[in-house]
């Protein structure tokens, strides 16, 4: 966890201890980076709002060197910090002030989604230049792994399997975000922007992930 009000990271720490969690707490992002070059978490809980370094670098930094699951900490009326967050590569976020429950519920969440596959979603699935693995949640074009974020594969792979069925913004956030999530489905346009700039060899004109003007997106195989 990386969070600069010592209290609110007391606080969380303390609840996900008794969760079950190991944790670590890093007082800012120039801490959380160097911290970050001696181990690598299952999982970053990342405030915005930080000395040194703030949390958008350190999203950047973390996103340029691998796939780790991040949940931003976003305060409220930070509308634009939060799309940047998730535009990055961020695979959620919580808005203060939140209760450590919540926030836990967001940790379980992500892990579950990230690592916990049930035994249909082991399939590998392959649209041309592209493999989707469900059994080791990579992607690759011509061989070359594609580095997609959590939340970013379960978006692509959900739509893969429903190849040429169309989905509104609000079915995929049901299907997709499964939990009771409080964000908006603004959150599904950024994480599409994100999978075409990926998987697309031109993002303007995509091959695979259409939009379908007024009602939402499909995956074109």
């Amino acid at each position: 966890m990386v969070e600069d009000e010592a209290i609110v990271a007391e606080v969380v720490e303390r609840f996900l201890r008794r969760e079950g969690y190991e944790t670590m707490v890093a007082s800012d992002g120039r801490q959380a980076l160097s911290a970050l070059g001696n181990f690598i978490p299952d999982l970053i809980v990342l405030d915005l709002m930080l000395p040194e370094v703030d949390g958008l670098e350190v999203c950047r930094q973390v996103r340029s060197r691998g796939v780790t699951p991040i949940i931003m900490l976003t305060a409220r009326g930070e509308e634009t910090d939060k799309v940047l967050g998730l535009g990055l590569g961020a695979d959620d976020y919580v808005t203060k002030p939140f209760s450590p429950r919540e926030l836990a519920a967001r940790v379980q969440a992500v892990l579950r989604r990230a690592k916990s596959l049930p035994a249909n979603d082991a399939e590998t699935v392959r649209f041309g230049a592209l493999r989707l693995s469900g059994r080791t949640r990579v992607v690759e074009r011509e061989g070359v792994d594609l580095r997609l974020t959590a939340r970013e594969f379960d978006l692509l792979i959900f739509l893969a399997r429903h190849a040429g069925q169309v989905f509104s913004r609000e079915q995929l956030m049901d299907a997709v975000w499964d939990y009771d999530f409080a964000g908006d489905a603004g959150t599904v346009t950024v994480h599409m922007r994100r999978l075409r700039e990926k998987i697309e060899e031109d993002p303007s004109r995509p091959r695979y992930l259409k939009t379908v003007w007024g009602v939402g997106y499909k995956f074109d195989p």
